[in-house]
């Protein structure tokens, strides 16, 4: 049976709805100017959300296409990467960044992430490189921002390249340099639950190198930027006119979304930190975090129990990601048996995402901060010891 909050109302994960009570009328009158001029690709819509895109990260070039996974595909293509190559990645992240490396022809070569960002160890980086190493993938994991300085460094002195896995960090920066505009390119995806979502599948690479810009237009639109001339092989990868016209409606919302999911993890963070048992995210010194999931740690015993006491209660969780990437069947072919990736193995046992979004209002938060208190408390009660004597 759910029981309702003290509102009457479930706590969702997301809550786009929201979004579109909050902007709707900008969304519908850009969509109706789409659909009354006729052109559903290409065009002056995602040309217009190309420039501002690439305005508000500081870069060069903002490429559209069709998904996030495309945009790191295409990106890493862009830069030279293909069969043979090596590619490395952290073992925590989502499979399409894995994909998008196999997809190129190069294999993927993974390495664990840190016990307390969750993101690529920088550490642990250089025991992934060998003479096949052509780039790096560093991912901003749940909106975390990723040091790219001490990456950025290695990869010069070896003469390779950092592609950015930014589909989860939307307006994130570390120190004053926006996620996205490091590195040879990034890739970002506009998945509709994304901090700046399409309504539907969408990407984008996002660079300063002009060559790399240039190649991935070709690309994205079956090797050429002409119709019936094709300068190599491609894709049919393009950004339409749609979700490019809705993404430029909701460009202009995104720093005040992310302020908000901000002060919800702040509120967050004072009710659970506390606990005893819950480890809340960290949020390093320089680095602007932008909550694209609200991901705690508990006892990987008690993960799945505490999942679904909250589903009774009404409140909506997920897991990101249930399976480190070696331990993924589709990935087996790299051979990395358990035990290979410790920090990513623990953490896919132990993570929880908890609702985060804008519209989360604050007796929200706190009942959803009041049942895992009252879960991890019923749990303390049962497995206690009696004292004898």
């Amino acid at each position: 049976m759910r029981v309702p909050t003290r509102t009457g109302q479930p706590v969702p994960l997301v809550d786009l709805r929201a979004e579109y009570a909050e902007i709707g009328q900008a969304i519908a009158a850009a969509v109706a100017q789409v659909i009354s001029s006729g052109v559903f690709v290409q065009g002056p819509p995602v040309t217009a959300f190309e420039q501002a895109f690439a305005a508000y990260l500081g870069v060069a070039h903002v490429v559209g296409v069709g998904t996030g996974t495309d945009a790191l595909m295409l990106a890493l293509k862009a830069v030279g990467i293909g069969p043979g190559d090596e590619v490395i990645l952290p073992a925590f992240t989502f499979v399409a960044t894995a994909e998008a490396i196999v997809h190129t022809g190069a294999t993927p070569v993974l390495v664990d992430v840190s016990p307390s960002t969750y993101t690529i160890d920088s550490e642990q980086i250089e025991r992934g490189l060998t003479a096949r190493t052509r780039a790096i993938v560093p991912v901003h994991l749940y909106g975390l921002p990723v040091d790219l300085g001490l990456i950025e460094g290695l990869a010069a002195a070896r003469g390779i390249a950092v592609v950015e896995d930014a589909a989860q960090a939307h307006g994130a920066a570390y120190g004053t340099r926006r996620v996205g505009s490091g590195g040879r390119a990034a890739a970002f995806s506009f998945y509709p639950s994304k901090n700046l979502g399409a309504y539907g599948d969408a990407g984008a690479v996002a660079t300063d190198d002009d060559g790399v810009a240039a190649q991935v237009r070709l690309l994205r639109d079956h090797g050429g930027v002409q119709k019936y001339q094709h300068e190599i092989v491609g894709y049919a990868s393009r950004l339409d006119s749609l979700q490019a016209a809705v993404l430029h409606a909701k460009l202009p919302h995104l720093d005040a979304w992310n302020a908000k999911r901000r002060a919800c993890a702040a509120a967050y963070d004072g009710l659970l930190a506390p606990l005893d048992g819950v480890t809340v995210p960290s949020r390093p010194v320089g680095a602007t975090h932008v909550y694209h999931l609200y991901a705690i740690s508990v006892d990987p015993d008690l993960r799945d129990p505490l999942r679904a006491y909250l589903q009774t209660r009404s409140i909506e969780t997920g897991v990101h990601y249930p399976q480190p990437l070696h331990l993924t069947p589709a990935f087996a072919f790299l051979h990395t048996p358990s035990g290979s990736f410790p920090v990513a193995e623990r953490l896919a046992r132990s993570v929880l995402s908890l609702p985060m979004h804008p519209w989360l209002r604050p007796d929200q938060v706190e009942y959803v901060a009041r049942e895992i208190a009252a879960f991890l408390g019923h749990r303390r009660q049962q497995t206690a010891v009696p004292q004898v004597g």
